[in-house]
């Protein structure tokens, strides 16, 4: 059976972000822990689950996963990898081309092929990200050459099939091997593989029938986008070959911080400072959001790093699943300088509510560290 594509397996898209590729494999292996869930196909379930978040969080075998699947490129025939040397310069893909002709390595140079997928790296400020925004980039891409057409050549002269290689763009290469005498193909050193020749060369793109121009390209950023994820514009990379598609953009997103509020995923954090008096006797404060100020009560009471949730005023889903939420933690600011009134206040606080003065705290507290020490 065939093996299914790992980021269907975890559910998400192929522009993933690591946080993403982490919570949803957390979600899921809790789901299917054998130990948790007693299907009979539970382990095989979470088998899959495990193998796909090892090489989707992995940025060298997920690059190598999206470029070539489930298929090992480098696995050649009988094990060998293709390519292994045998010291002389040969290796069994050469020996195989001899005698069978080449079979399917064989490619022509003046055949359709894609061009290069591109990168740009866009920095957005934290509200950029939670809100998206339309916007213009300015990239360097190579474009056909306006001059010439895209064939190198000088204006009103002709391109020549190039007489060595005979337009293949391969040329084969006799070596003595202790198999025998081998025959290799190898490019064309004289025409680069093209197949052609050019004896005069179109003077503004000096015979590669591609200049680098700086292409305006609008952009529109979804809404919740977050730090290290990619966003791909389809057919605005490398324009293709010999008539093939273009390549893709992708665009990268740095996420720059902000001075209040703190991100995990759809979610909002931030620190209320609260005063001791807000805190004992409970009121009625103003948060900030990103939408915008709230109303939120404090009850009597409240005990610093207390959490209250703001349901809904957090980061909006970037595939669209909801919104996240926002949480305040409460933070009482013990304060640093006090008139002589307030800490007087404070001594009679501190007698009416049964604790002692403060020096008579200090003294009980060090006489149950030292009962502690004596085991008493």
């Amino acid at each position: 059976m065939s093996k299914r594509d790992y980021y269907e397996v975890l559910g998400l898209g192929n522009n993933a972000g690591k946080d993403e590729i982490k919570k949803a494999y957390r979600k899921l292996s809790k789901k299917y822990h054998p130990d948790i869930n007693k299907d009979a196909d539970a382990p095989e379930k979470f088998k899959e689950i495990k193998e796909a978040y090892e090489v989707l969080s992995d940025d060298q075998k997920r690059a190598h996963y999206d470029q070539f699947g489930h298929t090992d490129p480098n696995q050649g025939f009988g094990g060998f990898g293709g390519g292994s040397d045998f010291g002389g310069g040969f290796g069994f893909e050469d020996i195989f081309s001899s005698i069978f002709g080449g079979g399917g390595r064989r490619r022509d140079p003046n055949a359709p092929r894609q061009g290069a997928d591109l990168q740009y790296t866009m920095s957005l400020s934290f509200e950029e990200a939670v809100f998206g925004k339309d916007t213009t980039i300015e990239i360097p891409r190579e474009e056909t050459c306006d001059t010439c057409d895209g064939s190198g050549a000088k204006p009103g002269t002709k391109v020549n099939t190039c007489s060595h290689c005979q337009g293949s763009g391969q040329l084969n290469v006799e070596q003595n091997t202790p198999f025998g005498r081998i025959v290799n193909r190898r490019v064309c050193h004289y025409c680069n593989g093209t197949g052609k020749q050019i004896t005069e060369k179109c003077q503004t793109c000096h015979g590669a029938g591609k200049v680098t121009k700086t292409k305006k390209i609008s952009v529109k950023i979804p809404a919740g986008v977050d730090d290290g994820q990619q966003l791909r514009v389809s057919g605005q990379g490398e324009p293709g070959v010999n008539g093939g598609p273009a390549g893709d953009l992708y665009v990268v997103f740095h996420v720059r911080g902000h001075e209040f509020f703190e991100r995990d995923g759809d979610d909002i954090y931030c620190e209320m400072p609260l005063t001791f008096a807000q805190a004992t006797l409970g009121d009625e404060v103003e948060i900030p959001t990103l939408h915008g100020k709230v109303k939120l009560k404090i009850p009597a009471a409240t005990q610093t790093g207390t959490k209250f949730r703001l349901k809904g005023k957090g980061v909006p889903n970037v595939r669209g699943y909801g919104q996240g939420d926002q949480h305040v933690i409460v933070k009482i600011v013990t304060p640093t300088k006090l008139s002589e009134k307030q800490k007087q206040l404070l001594r009679e606080f501190a007698e009416l509510s049964g604790q002692g003065t403060p020096d008579e705290q200090h003294d009980s507290l060090f006489a149950k560290v030292k009962r502690a020490f004596k085991g008493e």
